[in-house]
């Protein structure tokens, strides 16, 4: 696995420390004709930064991890178990419990059409991952190659630690099992 999937860092770290187990992703500009796809069942976590993101999240004490702008930190490692493309709103809107971005980040990714850069597109990608923290963490030189407005960057080949459960099988199996019964999906 040498694929990383770049998120806001406080969205990696609500999913390293277990309050979250969904990805809520429209899509970058850089992603091309097809546009956005979870395409890869396993994946880095790639934490990226802007303050912005601390007003977009539904918690209120929580502030940004440290940044070395020089150097990546990876912390996580998520397994892609299910994916799927949501286009009723309120659907979305019900996963809430799954994830810690606000109300508004989900109307602004539900609707906003990468391919025309503007409002009116219809959907979200959906996926609910198990979430791995690694131990030790991988700490990468920045590199251009993981610049832009793209949402996966391939990772040069290495020893990134051992991957550890964030929850505990049981733990996750009942959440696994909410999340099928809200989306009517099946693993």
């Amino acid at each position: 696995m040498a694929i990383a999937f770049k998120e806001w860092a406080l969205v990696c770290e609500a999913l390293g420390s277990g309050e979250q187990s969904v990805l809520l992703r429209k899509g970058g500009i850089a992603e091309g004709k097809g546009g956005f796809g979870f395409d890869h069942t396993e994946f880095y976590l790639f934490p990226t930064w802007f303050h912005g993101q601390v007003e977009k999240i539904r918690k209120a004490d929580v502030a940004l991890p440290e940044q070395a702008p020089e150097l990546v930190t990876l912390s996580y490692a998520a397994v892609l178990e299910w994916s799927g493309r949501i286009s009723d709103k309120e659907a979305a809107h019900r996963l809430s419990e799954f994830h810690v971005l606000d109300a508004s980040v989900i109307e602004e990714r539900f609707v906003y059409d990468t391919k025309t850069g503007s409002l009116g597109g219809n959907g979200i990608n959906v996926a609910f991952v198990r979430v791995y923290r690694l131990e030790p963490v991988a700490t990468l030189p920045m590199s251009k190659e993981f610049g832009g407005c793209r949402s996966w960057v391939e990772l040069p080949e290495g020893d990134f630690g051992t991957m550890v459960s964030v929850l505990s099988e049981e733990a996750h199996q009942r959440r696994k099992e909410r999340f099928a019964g809200l989306l009517g999906v099946m693993f």
